[in-house]
Formats: structure tokens, sequence, C-alpha cells
């Protein structure tokens, strides 16, 4: 599923370690190590994949500072799967998994065979319009009203 989303999209890459790059990915293998993110001045870099904490698709860059992000589930979504994500650095997100759960019951984070799971969030206002999990960087996932 991590593979299916579109290359050329804005994206802000928020690292481990707090530090955030925002540009263009292109081609996207989330098999892979790496991935190349063109910044806003044309410069192609290549990121370690098992450093960052989620790839965020945005619609905007700088985002809209005023906007509240909803932290509530609305109406449900036929095909949708309610999930709550807690980052080992503590920042949670809440969103919805597009498709089948990528684990089985009773996984383990760290054994998991994929590398990243897509959430969509719950605020259709929001400025993300994707968010990719890096698996390494999840302290724990609840699924809601599964």
């Amino acid at each position: 599923m991590a593979d299916e989303l579109q290359d050329n999209q804005k994206v802000i890459l928020r690292f481990i370690d707090g530090k955030m790059l925002k540009g263009y990915i292109r081609d996207l293998k989330i098999a892979e190590e790496y991935l190349y993110l063109e910044d806003e001045s044309n410069h192609q870099l290549k990121v370690r994949l098992k450093e960052l904490k989620a790839i965020f698709y945005v619609k905007k860059f700088e985002g809209e500072r005023s906007h509240q992000e909803k932290k509530a589930f609305s109406v449900s979504r036929p095909g949708l799967k309610r999930a709550f994500v807690k980052f080992k650095d503590g920042e949670t997100i809440m969103g919805n998994i597009d498709g089948e759960i990528p684990w089985q019951k009773g996984f383990f984070l760290e054994s998991m065979k994929e590398k990243a799971f897509t959430i969509i969030p719950v605020d259709d206002d929001s400025n993300n319009i994707r968010i990719l999990v890096v698996t390494t960087a999840v302290k724990d996932v609840a699924m809601t009203g599964v």
C-alpha cells in the first residue's frame, strides 16, 4: 500500500531526531534503504529511511498555523479502519488505514515485515493529505472500531 503513493507531491519529512525537510519525492520505493528528496532549491538529497519518523504528504509546505487539527473520528467510511498511532517520541496521530491492516493480530512492531504504513488524517481540513508512518519510529498502534 505504501508504494501506491504518488510521486512529485509536496512532502515534509519528519526525522526521529526532530529535524524536518521539505520537498518532493521522486520514485519512492519503501523496500529500499534510501529515498531521494528534491528540496525547494532543486537539490537532490539522499535520505536513509530508518532515520525517518514519517513522511507527510501535504497541500502546502507552510500549512495553516491557526488551524486546530481535529482529533476525533467522525462518520465511519466504508473500507477504512480507524487507527491511533503513538510514536516513540510521544507524538500521537489519529487516522484511517485504507484497505487491509498491514500486520497480524499480536504483532510486534520491531518484527513487522512492512517498513511503513499509510494513515489518512481524520481532519478533512488538515494540511496533511496522507501520512506514511515509518514502523521503526512507532511505539504503539491501537485500532478502534475495526
